[in-house]
C-alpha cells in the first residue's frame, strides 16, 4: 500500500459510502448459487451502512430472501478512465428493515431519493440494510486496502439525541440557511455553485446534494447532540464566509 499524506483509506471509504447514490449489487441466484449483478439506488444509514429500497418482484430481492450474502460496489464515477477513480467493494448481509428502525431508514432514503415517494408505499417494495463485514478499497496504483467495519462505519451508539433531531435540523437548514449550505459546498468542499441542500446528518458530518451531485462535509470534531451540531455549523459557516 502506498502511504502518502493525502491518502486516508478509511476516510475515502466513508466518503464513498455517504456520497454514492447508485451501485452494482451482486447476489447469489436462488437455488443455483450463480452470481447475479444488478444496478440499484443506494442511500446511507446514519452509521454509513447502505440502504436499499427494492421490489420483491426483482430477481436480486428473491436472491437475498434465499441467501442474504451480498456485495456492493460503489465508485467515484468521475470523468475519464473509470479504473483510475476510487471504488469500494462492500461485503455483507442484506437484512430487511423492520420496526422500530423502518421510519428512520425510510426518511433517510427519501431524503437522498425524493423521487422514490412515487412507489415507496407499493406493497412489493421493502427496505433492506446491508450489514457490512468488510470492504475492499481500490484508490489507484499501490492504493489497495482491505478495511474492517470499525474503520469505515460511524459509531452512533452515543448519538441518539442527534439522530432524534436530525430531520428537524435538516429541515431548518434547508428552509432558513440555504446560503450557508451553499457556502459549505463551494467554499469548504470545493464543489461548483448549485442549488445545494442537506440530506443527512451524523456524528461525522453532513451529506449535501444538488440534483445528481453529492458531496460530504466532514466535521472538525465528532458531534453527538443538537447543541454541538449548532455550534459546529455556525463555526463552519464563519469559516466558509472567511474563505470568500
Amino acid at each position: 500500500m502506498q502511504l502518502t499524506p493525502d491518502f486516508d483509506p478509511a476516510r475515502l471509504a466513508r466518503s464513498l459510502l455517504r456520497r454514492r447514490r447508485e451501485g452494482a449489487l451482486a447476489t447469489l441466484m436462488a437455488g443455483r448459487g450463480d452470481p447475479y449483478c444488478s444496478l440499484v439506488n443506494v442511500a446511507s444509514h446514519a452509521d454509513g451502512s447502505p440502504i436499499l429500497l427494492i421490489s420483491r418482484l426483482a430477481v436480486h430481492t428473491k436472491n437475498i430472501l434465499s441467501d442474504p450474502r451480498v456485495s456492493l460496489m460503489l465508485d467515484e464515477r468521475g470523468k475519464g478512465d473509470p479504473l483510475e477513480g476510487a471504488r469500494i467493494m462492500l461485503l455483507g448481509r442484506a437484512e430487511e428493515v423492520g420496526a422500530p428502525d423502518l421510519q428512520f431508514v425510510r426518511r433517510r432514503y427519501l431524503n437522498a431519493h425524493p423521487s422514490a415517494e412515487a412507489f415507496v408505499d407499493f406493497k412489493d417494495f421493502s427496505f433492506f440494510r446491508i450489514r457490512a463485514n468488510a470492504t475492499h478499497l481500490v484508490a489507484g496504483f499501490g492504493r489497495i486496502v482491505d478495511l474492517k467495519p470499525e474503520q469505515f462505519l460511524t459509531d452512533i451508539s452515543d448519538a441518539s439525541a442527534l439522530l432524534e433531531t436530525e430531520q428537524s435540523a435538516i429541515d431548518h437548514m434547508n428552509a432558513d440557511h440555504r446560503d450557508a449550505i451553499n457556502l459549505y459546498a463551494t467554499r469548504l468542499v470545493g464543489a461548483e455553485p448549485a442549488d445545494w441542500r442537506c440530506t443527512g446528518c451524523d456524528p461525522d458530518g453532513l451529506d449535501l446534494q444538488a440534483g445528481a451531485q453529492t458531496v460530504r462535509l466532514d466535521f472538525p470534531q465528532r458531534v453527538t447532540a443538537p447543541g454541538e451540531l449548532r455550534r459546529v455549523l455556525v463555526r463552519l459557516a464563519e469559516e466558509a464566509r472567511a474563505n470568500q
